[in-house]
């Protein structure tokens, strides 16, 4: 008979991951941050709560694998060009943050009695801000490009790469210095060496290698690929003496020179996913809570002290970098909160008597509570901002100088998945008519060759949620899948669907049997190969984006004589642009699920669709009868496919008002 066999850490492992479910979804039912619900778990099931976790040591280790994942991440959406752009913002801002920070929390606690060195010690604890929760807010609020993101980003790289140097420091300040210059010019040389390796390798190693890998179709080796590269950055900036997260973020940094970053980005978000929630739940096991609640007075009074000082340290750095008021205030409330290196740090200080027991308590307690407020304050900053600037008697200026890289803003735009026959076409079409695309394709080599001539493609796998919203999928007016694998367009459709409801979806399929499903799991057109499928898909593209039918006519009537030779290079001629952008004249058809509500089993008249969801009905199926002439009185009931037209944007609203 075979022994069980017993993994210790399962069962810490099932108590984090299990309670942190019941946890997380009690605050999603209160409309609270998943942050702030990780946080309490650790609380509770911590060494100060119900002491059910036994590998603290274990669960660190994961919680700093969670930290690697989450700065890789952020690293794939950025370039060494986007990353030399912000370098005054890395140097000066992160320096002038820094110096500042310092300066005044050495002379607060020298004024309580500390002394120098503690003072100084102290100060260094409070210069850091969170790179875990901050980078993770702001990335789901999709605001890493905007101006307050890339201060925030600058400053927290400067934190990140001065955490080593105050561990070298540390020592001098407990008068326990061994040598510390050469350590100090020690670590300089091994930092240049890992920034010439990280160039070297963005610009000539690794697109080479991803591309060889993605020339096998295999996801496996393309992901072990992806998870090597990053765990070896972090440890060779490890062993240089950096921090792990650092090295993470240069691994980032080097796919994302490649265009091969977005699917590297879509495998690694699961992981990351698993692993920060480790490291939030680890943090709130830190938390001593008979201590905090002895001391609720105090500790409240130094986390408003912090918050309102940080803030004002910080928007300082920003002002002195010339930006708006606007995004000054903003960026003051994004890194107001003590960060995770400095428990690390504090750790430290403790072993060389620079920080007491009783301090290191409060010192928690106020670091943490000001992590587990700022998803609170993030949400709610630029409202603040605004609402600042309004009773100063100054409007919000402009937030983006002209020096920071933007994201595109796509909206109303066309995307092609799938880059064959029929995705050319499609493609062909569009550029002719002067309708805006993306296209993306799990070919490197058509990749690579597409986007030297200037074609906007991208490489990646459209069932992952990551890369449909790299293509702005929520605000594309028309997709067209063409593909030749049944099963992925199948889960493409899926995927799509679950980000985007409203979007006109055309599918391309192999044969006409496969059309019932495929308009089942959500495709409004599919056209099957058996018919003219490069012409019916260009045509209905183009019938959606409002070209005139005696245009689209004249176009198929002429490829149909001329057996197809206008397909070919230099066929089609332009059309007026104006005919390709209408951008508040979508027609889409919404069907009604919900039984009751606002809009539901209510006439229009008493509804108020046009004034409360900003759309038109133009038609209602019922029953298999259109019902076209629509009066004041007319009704939308349960299972009514509803016509309507506005704005995408408000078309998802209706749709979200009746389902």
């Amino acid at each position: 008979m075979i022994a069980a066999v017993q993994i210790p850490l399962l069962k810490d492992i099932l108590f984090i991951l299990g309670f942190s479910v019941v946890v997380v979804l009690l605050f999603q039912r209160l409309k609270l941050p998943s942050i702030l619900g990780f946080l309490v778990t650790g609380i509770i099931i911590g060494p100060y709560g119900l002491i059910l976790i036994d590998a603290l040591y274990e669960v660190e280790l994961m919680a700093e694998i969670g930290v690697i994942l989450l700065l890789f991440v952020i690293g794939t959406e950025f370039s060494l060009k986007q990353l030399n752009a912000i370098r005054k913002t890395v140097f000066l801002g992160g320096t002038l943050q820094f110096g500042l920070t310092i300066l005044v929390a050495t002379g607060v606690f020298i004024l309580l009695d500390y002394s120098v060195e503690s003072s100084v010690f102290i100060g260094f604890l409070f210069a850091l801000s969170s790179t875990a929760i901050v980078l993770r807010l702001l990335q789901e609020r999709n605001a890493m490009h905007t101006p307050h993101g890339q201060i925030a980003l600058g400053i927290l790289i400067f934190q990140d790469v001065i955490v080593v140097p105050m561990m070298l420091v540390t020592p001098i300040l407990a008068g326990q210095a061994d040598n510390v210059g050469r350590e100090v010019a020690l670590l300089l040389g091994k930092t240049a060496i890992v920034v010439a390796i990280t160039i070297v390798s963005a610009r000539y190693i690794v697109p080479r290698v991803f591309h060889w890998i993605a020339q096998t179709k295999s996801k496996e080796l393309f992901l072990l690929a992806t998870v090597v590269l990053c765990f070896a950055v972090a440890f060779l900036t490890s062993e240089a003496g950096l921090s792990l997260a650092l090295g993470a973020f240069l691994a980032g940094l080097i796919v994302s020179e490649s265009e091969y970053s977005h699917q590297a980005t879509s495998l690694i978000i699961p992981f990351r996913e698993i692993f920060t929630s480790f490291f939030f739940v680890s943090i709130g096991m830190l938390l001593d809570l008979g201590f905090l609640i002895d001391h609720i007075g105090f500790i409240l009074l130094a986390v408003v002290i912090v918050m309102v000082v940080k803030a004002i340290i910080v928007g300082l750095s920003a002002l002195a970098l010339r930006y708006p008021m606007r995004t000054v205030l903003i960026t003051g409330f994004t890194l107001f909160q003590v960060g995770e290196f400095a428990f690390i740090l504090s750790k430290v200080g403790i072993t060389y008597e620079l920080l007491s027991p009783e301090m290191y308590q409060y010192f928690l307690s106020t670091s943490i509570l000001t992590m587990a407020i700022t998803p609170f304050v993030l949400q709610s900053g630029e409202k603040w901002a605004d609402g600042i600037l309004r009773k100063t008697g100054k409007l919000p200026l402009p937030t983006t100088p002209n020096n920071q890289p933007q994201t595109e803003d796509w909206h109303d735009h066309l995307v092609i998945i799938g880059y064959g026959v029929n995705g050319r076409n499609v493609a062909k079409a569009a550029r002719l008519a002067q309708i805006p695309y993306v296209i993306l394709e799990l070919n490197p080599d058509t990749v690579r060759k597409e986007k030297a001539k200037g074609e906007h493609i991208l490489f990646g796998d459209a069932i992952h949620d990551h890369i449909l919203h790299q293509v702005h999928i929520d605000k594309a007016r028309v997709v067209v899948v063409a593909i030749s694998d049944p099963q992925a367009t199948k889960q493409i459709i899926s995927a799509i669907r679950q980000q985007a409801q409203t979007v006109h979806l055309i599918i391309r399929t192999r044969f006409i049997k496969e059309t019932e499903e495929l308009m089942r799991l959500g495709a409004n057109e599919v056209i099957p190969e058996e018919f003219e499928t490069s012409v019916e898909i260009f045509s209905r593209v183009l019938y959606r984006f409002l070209v005139p039918l005696d245009q689209i006519s004249s176009w198929v009537e002429d490829i149909r004589k001329d057996n197809y030779s206008m397909l070919r290079p230099g066929g089609l001629p332009r059309v007026p642009a104006s005919a390709a952008h209408l951008p508040d004249f979508n027609i889409s058809c919404v069907r009604v699920q919900a039984d009751s509500g606002k809009v539901v089993n209510k006439a229009l008249a008493d509804s108020h669709v046009r004034q409360n969801y900003g759309v038109t009905v133009l038609a209602i199926e019922r029953n298999e009868e259109l019902i076209a002439d629509i009066d004041a009185e007319e009704m939308i009931r349960q299972h009514d496919l509803v016509y309507v037209s506005g704005p995408q944007e408000k078309i998802q609203q209706f749709y979200e008002a009746v389902s």
